[in-house]
């Protein structure tokens, strides 16, 4: 059974790959279900690997037993099992919250390939957490980029259209400087597994050879996985990318689709460069200037836009930077706050999208922040997710949001690198100006109707109703943002051993 466990990783990327090839043989409920089953089973074993590497410690396991460096590698930890396993959970709500609005934004010929873009986009998502192996990383990073893109084009409106054609030129860019560091790591270390570059790299670092090549190569490697996860000033595809997707599209490439690059970023500056190599090698203030200007624009550009979804996709912008401060800080209580920022931002954001479109459904479609008027008396679930979703993003106590602000501030208060005044100054505007932009939305939806508005805009006084899967999804979501709130010790336990293990 031991060894068994082992297996799971590889287990979970091919049983999503077999069934993305199965549901083209599926009609669209058949497609939907096979595709619940797998998130499910995928999300126990990985929930299960959790487990078993926080007793056993991590392992590699090698494909077709060819040792390295020929073969090719995933590797198990607590980290990654933990990862995964929140990955399948978000996934998993963020479809059932959307369930309908697919029904209604596909067409009935499309509906099973909706589901085969969301088998891949998973199986990349637990790819690019489980590989140990960078080309391999690099091949599911180009299989995200492509489900991605379907995803947001599937609805086949012009605007998505659009949306997709800049997601796919920034995105390879990105995945273009990705590989030319792949490339450049190979001709320096001779290697591909990310733990035969690591030894390859302190070699090269204790004997003074190839600086220069060494520090550009890890430059295309980081600035390229940062362009596709949306760091300033790379972020001008996403709000239209999430903006006018479907619903569970927008859900998943919000929280999920960042995080697994941003992962990868994690998982390469521990496990194939080495954490002080970067330290001292300056790139780290980069991210750190970069991270400073998204938090600020991001915040700025949510309060000037009149468009709910549009507001909420360039919160998105200020909370990625919210993670890549935590890297650039450049230490290890900063990298444990961007890993615990990178599920509070998932746990949040999506709930906040599925919040959205059930207020915009009770307002006649309409996504201006101007006609949500009483939106949360006419769909109270939807009303309810957004409140705990703005409480969170604010920083209130009880919602993740707040320990993870708290965990930035620890984090930048400890830096001895000169970095604490202006972390701890953006920190500050950044809340201020969450508070601005979610709080007049949260007054908006909550303010009573006059019954001029009423005619007006044309709703119906009866309570607007849901299907129970959408409460259900509300429900567990706000759960656990509260859960990860009330019990962040014991996640912060789980985050500390995983990076440990990665160092």
């Amino acid at each position: 059974m031991r060894d068994f466990v082992q297996n799971f990783p590889l287990f979970s990327i091919i049983l999503c790959l077999l069934s993305s090839s199965g549901s083209t043989l599926l009609k669209g409920k058949a497609a939907k279900w096979l595709n619940t089953v797998v998130i499910c089973i995928c999300g126990a074993m990985s929930l299960i690997l959790m487990v078993y590497c926080g007793i056993n410690g991590s392992f590699t396991y090698s494909m077709g037993h060819v040792p390295a460096p020929w073969g090719n590698e995933v590797r198990g930890g607590v980290l990654e099992g933990g990862m995964g396993f929140f990955f399948c959970l978000i996934m998993l709500l963020s479809m059932m919250g959307g369930r309908k609005k697919v029904l209604e934004e596909v067409e009935d010929t499309k509906y099973n390939l909706y589901y085969i873009l969301v088998n891949l986009m998973l199986c990349s998502l637990l790819a690019l957490v489980y590989t140990n192996d960078l080309f391999t990383a690099y091949v599911f990073v180009e299989i995200n980029t492509i489900s991605a893109c379907g995803l947001i084009m599937i609805r086949q409106i012009g605007r998505t259209f659009v949306a997709a054609l800049r997601y796919m030129i920034m995105s390879q860019l990105g995945s273009g400087l990705f590989l030319v560091g792949i490339c450049m790591i190979y001709d320096l270390t001779g290697h591909l597994l990310m733990s035969n570059i690591k030894e390859s790299v302190a070699e090269l670092i204790a004997t003074g050879q190839y600086r220069e090549p060494l520090l550009v190569a890890i430059a295309f490697l980081i600035v390229g996985l940062s362009i596709k996860s949306a760091l300033f000033p790379f972020h001008a595809w996403l709000p239209d990318a999430y903006g006018y997707s479907t619903i569970s599209s927008a859900a998943i490439l919000s929280s999920l689709v960042s995080k697994g690059y941003i992962f990868l970023v994690i998982k390469i500056i521990y496990r194939v460069i080495g954490f002080e190599v970067l330290r001292d090698s300056y790139l780290l203030n980069v991210l750190f200037a970069f991270s400073l200007c998204a938090i600020v624009f991001g915040s700025v550009s949510a309060i000037r836009t009149i468009d709910i979804r549009r507001m909420i996709a360039y919160s998105s912008i200020a909370q990625i930077g919210y993670i890549y401060l935590g890297i650039g800080l450049g230490t290890k209580a900063g990298m444990i706050a961007a890993v615990f920022q990178i599920l509070a931002h998932a746990a949040t954001k999506s709930m906040l999208f599925i919040s959205a479109i059930g207020m915009t459904d009770a307002s006649n479609t309409s996504r201006k922040i101007r006609d949500l008027t009483g939106a949360a008396y006419r769909n109270r679930v939807a009303g309810a997710g957004f409140m705990a979703g703005a409480l969170s993003m604010v920083g209130i106590p009880l919602f993740s949001g707040f320990i993870s602000k708290l965990l930035f501030m620890e984090a930048s208060v400890n830096n001895s690198q000169g970095k604490m005044i202006a972390a701890l100054i953006v920190l500050a505007i950044s809340t201020v100006l969450n508070a601005i932009y979610f709080m007049r939305v949260i007054i908006r939806i909550y303010s009573p109707e006059h019954d001029l508005y009423k005619d007006r805009m044309g709703f119906c006084v009866i309570k607007f109703r849901m299907q129970k899967e959408y409460t259900v999804a509300i429900a567990v979501f706000i759960l656990l943002n509260i859960l990860l709130g009330l019990y962040s010790d014991s996640v912060l336990k789980i985050i500390e051993k995983g990076i440990d293990m990665f160092a």
